[in-house]
């Protein structure tokens, strides 16, 4: 039997499969597949950007390209709103998949949209400031210490490559019917050092979900950048899990 695994690398809002080049570039290095798609409006895709982006064309964005690579046994990750792109490809295509592994991700239940999984007075501060900047079209990039990352280079490169985020995939609902994550493996990784309290709501709902794994990384929530390393090697334990 093959030690290799298929990786697939959801990113988070503001970013785009750029992120993932560390731990992409260390998975590789030991022989597994790797994939890292953008969602439509974002990184290299940001001429895409519209008000017609909801959250079900993210999901189609990833579940098309496992089709499309004919990927199967697919360990996928999602990172932060890549979270919630995970859940509706889980529905979509639960046969493909071997784990599910929510990486600091933002999850919300069936028929929910993201904004009804952030504090209230979270979601008013991004609608303004999406009012702000472009009109309702898109959430301007954060500066990178709101991810917990420090380091003024890592911050820099952050910095110039973060693209605005669409709207409309935190006002649309979350695309499912069954449960989160469809009762395939799942584990939940928390970004500890330091956590992102963005998502405290998030983390206490998972805790009292049965079926969850459980793992604590010491990083910031942007744990790609800032331990490539540990959560390269914690992805290949889970997956061989």
């Amino acid at each position: 039997m093959s030690d290799e695994l298929t990786f697939v690398l959801v990113h988070g809002a503001w970013h785009g499969g750029w992120c993932w080049v560390r731990v992409a570039d260390r998975l590789r290095a030991q022989g597994h597949r790797v994939l890292s798609p953008t969602c439509t409006g974002l990184g290299e895709r940001a001429h895409l950007m519209s008000r017609a982006i909801t959250l079900d064309t993210f999901v189609q964005d990833i579940a098309g390209t496992i089709a499309a690579e004919e990927l199967t046994d697919v360990v996928l990750v999602g990172h932060s709103f890549g979270g919630l792109a995970i859940s509706g490809v889980a529905e979509a295509m639960p046969e493909r998949l071997r784990h599910l592994v929510y990486l600091d991700a933002l999850i919300v239940e069936p028929g929910r949209s993201p904004f009804d999984g952030l504090a209230p007075e979270v979601a008013a501060a991004r609608r303004r400031a999406a009012a702000e900047s472009s009109g309702g079209v898109s959430l301007p990039p954060p500066p990178a210490a709101a991810f917990g990352v420090l380091d003024p280079a890592d911050a820099a490169w952050l910095e110039r490559r973060m693209t605005p985020h669409p709207l409309g995939t935190y006002e649309s609902p979350l695309p499912i019917r069954g449960p989160v994550g469809n009762g395939l493996p799942r584990t939940y990784v928390d970004c500890t050092t330091p956590s992102y309290a963005t998502l405290d709501r998030v983390k206490a709902w998972v805790r009292g979900q049965p079926g969850w794994g459980w793992r604590d990384l010491a990083t910031g929530h942007d744990a790609m950048v800032s331990a490539p390393g540990p959560l390269a090697d914690l992805l290949v334990e889970l997956g061989r899990g």
